[in-house]
């Protein structure tokens, strides 16, 4: 194993203490959010910008997408899908690839500002359809809102918002209490998650609602003690996402409960989730895989059985990464555990066995890994970032400690990714498992712990030449830039 020290940018911050999802360490101070006098609290405007809201507008039931591959959750990157958009949490796949051209191989003297407006504040990573952006923001601690912008010019098309805040722990509280889950987009569908499990289903070209269902009010469930963290999925005609009932199944088409499994209990340190599910096939069975507060599980897609299970070690059920697939086998890692890769297969036709493949010290946190190849890249809860051959699990390179958080963005086509930390430092990096490579770096925020978000933007992205858009998700606003 190397080691590669890197200088970084600016002074470090210390980390003070055990943290939560994407809940920060560090105090910080969101803009002032638009006041909203007395305007109503669920409202869509099709003309003003995000601080103007219009009189509440009430839509019939949706009609579901079709259950074709079109819409599913992809586990590999299909040939006619590389001009993917940015539309989920990690892209199009849930996987941080960015399914489209080579990029360029800088960011210095490459990126331009093209827009960016002032919003509230939110941890959600900004999501689009190729012509417009869709993010959200927290207003007076009362209100969660969505916005849409177009990507080109960032002219607002529409906003719609509801009542939905809730607030942390006490000792939580300087990492803020705003809205943490990204949206999920399908033609037709753009799904939201608040804080207080209250899903909200609305039209992406108009804003206007869809369904509502209150898992709370609506169906008992106990309200998670940090909000809601997970980013739903849709898969066919249906919604996933893990709430403070447990793993749970919605109709896309009008939001009602199909099933709910796997509640581990509504305390502190054992209740909700921290992190966000996916759809992969493992042994020839496709299937949800969640990671719980203490394990990682695979679910059945039609009922709800739990198809097999696997604990993992955390500090106070601090289980935070999406759950990896790489060629088949099951990446895990968590704070104060150890990383892991697994493999799920049953002999003579029983129940799904795992069976551990190699372990490694390294602790993850917060940042979801990037696989390219054979190789992992990892950024740790020391602040290091590691590469890991996930061969035999061992650590080609680590770095010195930096940042806190990096959410990653990673093409394979071109062996390179993109890594953005909290302080809105963007990285360009090698696919290299021989050291750590820079290629370029730029400051493109101040806090920003929301997903990076990289789409094309224009059909002719289907080319090497073709422009793309880096979406930033600040604390306080979003930026949208050019890069080419």
């Amino acid at each position: 194993m190397r080691f590669h020290p890197i200088v970084p940018s600016r002074r470090l911050r210390v980390s003070f203490g055990w943290l939560v999802a994407l809940a920060i360490t560090i105090p910080v101070q969101a803009q002032q959010p638009p006041d909203l006098g007395t305007d109503q609290a669920e409202s869509v405007t099709a003309s003003p910008g995000p601080q103007t809201v219009g009189d509440p507008q009430t839509v019939g039931d949706a009609q579901a997408e079709p259950d074709t591959p079109e819409t599913r959750v992809s586990d590999k990157p299909a040939a006619d899908e590389m001009s993917g958009n940015w539309s989920q949490w990690r892209g199009p796949n849930r996987d941080g690839y960015f399914l489209g051209p080579d990029w360029p191989d800088a960011l210095a003297g490459r990126m331009e500002l093209m827009w960016e407006v002032p919003l509230g504040p939110s941890y959600s990573g900004p999501v689009s359809d190729g012509t417009l952006v869709f993010t959200t923001e927290t207003v007076d601690k009362t209100f969660e809102r969505v916005s849409a912008f177009e990507l080109a010019t960032g002219k607002p098309a529409w906003t719609a918002q509801w009542e939905g805040s809730l607030a942390v722990p006490f000792f939580a509280a300087a990492n803020g209490d705003w809205i943490r889950s990204t949206p999920a987009l399908v033609p037709g569908h753009l799904v939201v998650a608040g804080m207080r499990d209250v899903i909200v289903c609305l039209d992406p070209a108009t804003g206007q609602q869809r369904w509502r269902v209150d898992m709370a009010a609506d169906h008992g469930n106990p309200l998670q003690s940090f909000g809601c963290v997970c980013s739903p999925l849709i898969d066919g005609d249906a919604v996933y996402l893990q709430t403070g009932g447990g793993v749970t199944k919605l109709s896309l088409a009008d939001g009602s409960l199909i099933w709910q499994t796997l509640n581990e209990g509504a305390g502190m340190m054992n209740g909700g989730a921290f992190s966000s599910p996916i759809v992969t096939t493992l042994d020839g069975q496709r299937q949800l895989v969640v990671a719980t507060r203490t394990r990682l599980i695979g679910v059945s897609l039609a009922d709800g059985r739990e198809l097999w299970g696997e604990p993992i070690e955390s500090f106070r059920g601090m289980n935070i990464l999406t759950p990896v697939v790489a060629d088949g086998r099951l990446f895990s890692s968590a704070h104060s555990g150890r990383s892991r890769l697994f493999a799920v297969a049953a002999k003579d036709g029983s129940v799904p066995a795992v069976t551990e493949l190699w372990d490694n010290k390294s602790q993850a946190y917060m940042s979801s890994p990037v696989v390219i190849g054979d190789h992992l890249y990892l950024h740790l809860k020391n602040q290091r970032f590691v590469c890991l051959d996930l061969r035999d699990g061992s650590e080609k390179w680590t770095t010195q400690p930096f940042g806190k958080y990096w959410s990653m963005v990673a093409n394979p086509r071109g062996g390179t990714m993109l890594a953005l930390d909290e302080d809105g430092q963007l990285r360009l990096i090698a696919d290299d498992p021989e050291s750590y490579r820079l290629l370029s770096e730029a400051k493109v925020a101040e806090d920003s712990w929301a997903h990076l978000a990289v789409q094309p933007l224009s059909e002719l992205a289907t080319t090497d030449a073709a422009p793309l858009a880096i979406l930033v998700r600040a604390i306080d606003r979003l930026r949208v830039y050019r890069w080419e």
